[in-house]
């Protein structure tokens, strides 16, 4: 991170400071917003939020590893989720997940060196009626088959 970075960083942190307060009850907000805006919360920012709140740096990561929507490390601008219950395994999302794996040339867990889409797990999508399903971003796909998922896949490349 270059320095003229790092002041922007700074300079943001301490608008939302200044906005939610250095209670401890406004590390939430300021989380959410620093990820709204940067896609996640870098360590300098994580140290830049518990200097701003006078709390220790261990509470804001614990607080980041906590919530499933923080994220330490930097994502894509497409978050693609696969649900992995037995449901929609028995489905064949397996098979729609490991198609979607090859379309992008990644795992779950990692981003596509262009940045344009990380490919994740989900507990549940809630569309067990449907499955197999997949959410991309905030919209929802159901009654996949590896073809169709590939598909969706190429649109957001």
């Amino acid at each position: 991170m270059f320095v003229h970075e790092k002041n922007a960083v700074s300079d943001f942190i301490g608008d939302l400071t200044r906005k939610y307060g250095r209670q401890r009850s406004s590390l939430l907000p300021i989380l959410q917003e620093i990820q709204h805006k940067y896609n996640y919360v870098s360590d300098f920012a994580q140290q830049e939020v518990a200097r701003n709140l006078d709390i220790h740096p261990v509470e804001v990561y614990s607080v980041i590893s906590f919530y499933a929507f923080l994220y330490d490390k930097p994502r894509g601008r497409n978050i693609v989720r696969f649900c992995k219950t037995i449901v929609c395994e028995l489905a064949g999302a397996r098979a729609v997940a490991e198609a979607v794996k090859r379309e992008l040339g990644i795992g779950f867990g990692e981003t596509t060196k262009d940045g344009k889409i990380t490919l994740e797990y989900a507990n549940c999508i809630g569309m067990c009626d449907k499955s197999p399903a997949m959410l991309v971003n905030e919209r929802v796909y159901s009654g996949l088959d590896p073809e169709q998922a590939c598909k969706i896949i190429r649109e957001i490349k």
